[in-house]
This record gives structure tokens, C-alpha cells and sequence, in this order.
């Protein structure tokens, strides 16, 4: 089988990695953003009461987080909302696209527990399934989780029980490639069905989602497997994949200006592709930061702020991150 089709029983076949909830963070096999800070939510929330000042974001809008997991992102971003204007609560509609049952539960058990009866939480299987005036999607590492061919000169993976060969590529795939400049590397599929299904979606939208990865081709192989906190490149001599498929996560940089290709070419407009670090400072995360430490210990302060320091030090998440906005006005 072609190795995207590999990837996406990995993940989401009948014992994919996704088919049931994983954790993230310290007990999982790897962190996110979401996961290191609520100021990530609150700086995405920030940015959107600004749009609604604006006159930007309508105040009926429809907040979406696709790839939700439990549901800290969305329900960060709520919770910093309520804080700048309450009555947005009451104006605002707050989904989750989630195909999983077992997320869903989870989601629901979550919300219940964070906001009890205050917040509704609509929850959708698919993008298609939405039908609005107008959207703010936002996400956090999802396009990474799309399948991808591994494509190396002209030729494709291809899997038979777990070993990886190579084969003669099909020519639409070697025409991919010779647009953007490809030898060797990942070509995600998907991209443009779902930056057309969400085209559909709504008279308007914005969509904000993070990722880490490049905008030029790198011309080597990132895709990797994590394992409790280990990585492991899928070429290591020491990589089992029999051992790990579907117990683990597969994963490899974003190709952003395939994505960016894909969205324009859907219809969408690209209001802005830049590292993650400075995408959050303009939201306005050093901001609030200072209010919080203004109304709050300096301890606090100093671990909310070393958190802080996790999402935006080139180092660390800060560069290696990238934020992309698309519009549809």
C-alpha cells in the first residue's frame, strides 16, 4: 500500500492512534502549545475580542476549534472572552469538530467540569456538517496529522507488512513535486479537499491554526515518530515499525506553502504566515501577561511567565511554530 494509507491506519484506522484519547502533555508522548500555557487560548481569545472592536469579528460569531482533543484550547479562549465581556458568552456560539466518540465524551466531560451548565458546547463530526454567516476556525497542530506520501527521486513509498520499498511515482505526484521544488521529502495529502470543504462552510471565515514547519523544502525527510517523549526518525536502523504502529505517534514538518497553495487556491485569502513567537506577541501576549502580574503574586507571575517563555524563545517553540491566517470576505 502507498504510505499515506499506512500513516492514516497508523493513526485513525480500527486501532489507530486517535481511535481512542490519548493524553498530551507529561503523561502522553508529547507536548503541545495548548498544553504548556492557558496564555496561548488567552492570547488567541485576545486577538479575537480585538477583531470584535473592530468591527472585524461580528459578536454573533461562531468560535470552531477542529482537533479540539480535550478541549483546553477552545475552553481557554472562552474563559478569556467572558473575562474582557461577559455578554459575548451569550452572543457567541462554541463548537468542536471531532470525529472520535471517545473525544467527544471527553470534551463534553471537560466543559461540564470547567463551565458546568453555563457553556454549550456543540460538537460536529465533520467540517462539512457546518453551515454559518460567519466562522472563526482555529487549530493547533492538525495538518501535521494529515497522511503524506514519502517521495524520493521520482519514486514513492510504499508499505508491505510494516518494511518500507520504493517505487516508480505516479506522474501527478512527480508534477507536485517538480512545482515545488522537491527531491526529497513529505507530500501531505488532503489539503486541498479541506481547505475547500471549509471554503463551503461559512460566507465568511478566519482561520488561525499553528504548526510547526517551513515554508521553503527542505529536501530531507522529517517525518518521526513519538514515543513517550522520545523521538524517533522513521529511517533509524533501530525503529521496529511493527512495534510502534498505532501505539505511537507519527508526525513530520508542514510544507506551509502547500498549505498556503491549497487555501488560496480554494478561494481563501492569506492575511499573514509568520513564526509562532511573533504571532503571539502581536495578539498581545506580553500584554497579558502584565496584567497578570499585575493581580498577582510574583510567584505566580514568575511560573506564568516561564510557561510563557516556553511558546514564544526562538529556542524552544517560539521559531520553530508558525502561525497562518487565511480569510473568505
Amino acid at each position: 500500500m502507498n504510505f499515506a494509507k499506512y500513516m492514516n491506519e497508523w493513526l485513525y484506522g480500527e486501532n489507530g492512534y486517535y481511535k481512542i484519547f490519548r493524553d498530551i502533555g507529561k503523561e502522553g508522548d508529547f507536548y503541545t502549545a495548548v498544553s504548556s500555557s492557558a496564555f496561548f487560548g488567552a492570547t488567541i481569545a485576545e486577538f479575537i475580542y480585538r477583531g470584535i472592536i473592530s468591527s472585524d469579528i461580528p459578536r454573533d460569531a461562531v468560535i470552531v476549534e477542529i482537533g479540539a482533543h480535550r478541549g483546553y484550547l477552545i475552553a481557554d479562549i472562552i474563559q478569556w472572552l467572558y473575562t474582557r465581556d461577559s455578554s459575548l458568552i451569550e452572543s457567541m456560539k462554541f463548537a468542536t469538530i471531532e470525529r472520535q466518540e471517545d473525544v467527544k465524551a471527553v470534551q463534553r466531560e471537560y466543559f461540564l467540569d470547567r463551565f458546568g451548565s453555563g457553556v454549550e458546547l456543540i460538537q460536529y463530526s465533520d467540517i462539512s456538517d457546518l453551515d454559518e454567516d460567519y466562522i472563526f476556525f482555529v487549530a493547533n497542530e492538525i495538518f501535521d496529522a494529515f497522511a503524506c506520501e514519502l517521495y524520493k527521486d521520482n519514486k514513492i513509498a510504499k508499505v508491505d507488512n510494516h518494511t518500507i520499498y520504493w517505487e516508480d511515482a505516479p506522474r501527478d505526484i512527480i508534477d507536485f513535486a517538480n512545482r515545488h521544488n522537491l527531491k526529497v521529502g513529505e507530500i501531505a495529502t488532503g489539503y486541498e479537499d479541506f481547505a475547500n470543504s471549509m471554503y463551503q462552510t461559512a460566507s465568511r471565515y478566519d482561520f488561525v491554526t499553528f504548526d510547526y514547519g517551513e515554508k521553503y523544502i527542505r529536501n530531507d525527510f522529517s517525518i518521526r515518530i513519538y514515543k513517550e517523549h522520545q523521538t524517533l526518525p522513521l529511517f533509524d536502523e533501530e525503529v521496529v515499525l511493527s512495534e510502534l504502529f498505532g501505539v505511537s505517534d507519527i508526525t513530520y514538518d508542514v510544507n506551509f506553502a502547500h498549505l498556503i497553495d491549497a487555501y488560496t487556491k480554494s478561494g481563501a485569502k492569506l492575511e499573514a504566515y509568520e513564526t509562532q513567537a511573533r504571532a503571539l506577541v502581536r495578539f498581545g501576549i506580553i500584554d497579558l501577561l502584565q496584567e497578570y502580574a499585575n493581580s498577582t503574586t510574583y510567584e505566580n507571575y514568575i511560573r506564568e511567565a516561564d510557561k510563557v517563555k516556553t511558546l514564544i524563545a526562538p529556542t524552544i517553540m517560539g521559531d520553530k511554530f508558525k502561525m497562518v491566517h487565511f480569510k473568505k470576505r
